[in-house]
């Protein structure tokens, strides 16, 4: 054999380092891993159904059981940093002033006490604390809590133990997990009340292209799905970016950019999940993220209790038949959130565990490409088992 040349002497390192990087995602030089995986397990908000939801414990319990996706839904505080929490306010009273839900514990901090604003978000009003009245600093020295502990009493046990995260630290989780498990693991963050922090002068959206900037993360080949149940914002990040783009479909009703514009705009969830209306959304999307009822809708009975699954509707067939992919909403396992049929016993004990792999397979079976899970451990257990009809 000849010598190599200096070029090809120069390009040897480089192909073992590929072939080094490609094997640490599962992959190999002729094969490398695609992203993300087909019938993606994606952590709804981390595991929420093991931790408080949105902190990086939270994230990594996903992680550690399975999850190829995390998401974290966005905020943004005073100062424009954004961080994961479910909604702006991070405490809501009764009007009697008692708690109603917290994922913080904010109401107990008497040096925030003036903070308490009643503020209109999305068209309803809420009386609470939220972050965009705090500084990251701030924020910074409260806690999580669990959102629902009637439902999931055991979180409760972590309350006051885990800070409120900002994107940025999601984001060196999910790259220092990728290198650790040697799996990719991707983000999937929701922009929250997009127009609202539009109004107050907060945008969303250079924020979170900024962030994806700086970790190299904007473009469409990143492991990166933004979403949001808006549409303005999406077509705009999709006039400056390539990352991906999840347009999410709610049960009902219309974007609340929809509404602002009035009698110009009467388009609802319902006309976006027509044939047509899926069309238009692939013009800008890389996804849709319909609520699940519109792939199988629930069959319920006289008094409207939610009794099992039906037959699966076209939308799959419509989505695909567009160039969409499909990451439904949101499939958790207890008894509080399954049909009768799929309910652990006793069904009176809505934290009792159900049967959550069957529900999960039925929306695989019906064609969705991923879903989200407040478990991610049920979620890898019922893809592990689960075999496409063709």
């Amino acid at each position: 054999m000849q010598n190599p040349s200096p070029l090809l002497g120069r390009l040897m390192p480089l192909a073992g380092l590929l072939v080094a990087t490609l094997a640490a995602c599962g992959g190999s030089a002729s094969e490398p891993q695609a992203w993300p995986p087909a019938s993606a397990v994606i952590a709804h908000r981390g595991a929420s159904a093991l931790r408080p939801e949105h902190t990086l414990a939270a994230y990594q319990k996903a992680i550690d059981d399975g999850a190829d996706i995390i998401e974290p839904d966005l905020v943004s505080t005073k100062d424009g940093v954004l961080v994961a929490r479910h909604e702006n306010a991070i405490a809501i009273l009764n009007a009697d002033g008692s708690v109603k839900e917290a994922t913080s514990n904010v109401a107990d901090k008497p040096e925030f006490k003036d903070r308490l604003r009643t503020k209109s978000i999305d068209g309803v009003s809420i009386r609470g604390w939220f972050t965009e009245d705090f500084t990251l600093a701030e924020l910074k020295t409260l806690r999580a809590r669990e959102r629902i502990p009637a439902i999931r009493p055991a979180n409760v046990a972590y309350n006051d133990q885990f800070e409120i995260p900002t994107l940025q630290e999601v984001i060196e989780l999910a790259k220092a997990q990728s290198a650790a498990k040697g799996r990719t693991i991707g983000i999937i963050p929701e922009t929250k009340h997009p127009s609202y922090f539009q109004s107050i002068g907060l945008p969303l959206e250079p924020a979170l292209l900024a962030v994806l900037d700086k970790n190299g993360w904007n473009h469409r080949d990143a492991p990166v799905i933004v979403q949001s149940f808006e549409v303005a914002n999406l077509k705009s990040i999709a006039q400056k970016s390539t990352v991906r783009l999840v347009q999410l479909i709610n049960s009902s009703g219309r974007p609340w950019d929809f509404m602002q514009e009035g009698a110009a705009n009467t388009r609802g969830y319902a006309d976006m999940v027509t044939a047509d209306g899926l069309k238009e959304i692939a013009r800008y999307a890389y996804a849709v993220g319909p609520y699940k009822e519109w792939v199988i809708p629930q069959t319920r009975d006289a008094k409207g209790v939610v009794t099992g699954l039906g037959q699966a509707s076209s939308f799959a067939r419509d989505a695909h038949a567009a160039g969409l992919k499909i990451t439904i909403w949101t499939l958790r396992p207890e008894n509080a959130f399954l049909p009768t049929s799929l309910q652990g016993t006793p069904g009176s004990d809505a934290t009792a565990r159900g049967n959550s792999v069957a529900e999960i397979r039925a929306y695989l079976d019906a064609g969705v490409d991923g879903f989200f899970t407040d478990d991610s451990s049920v979620g890898r257990q019922a893809v592990q088992g689960w075999k496409p009809a063709n």
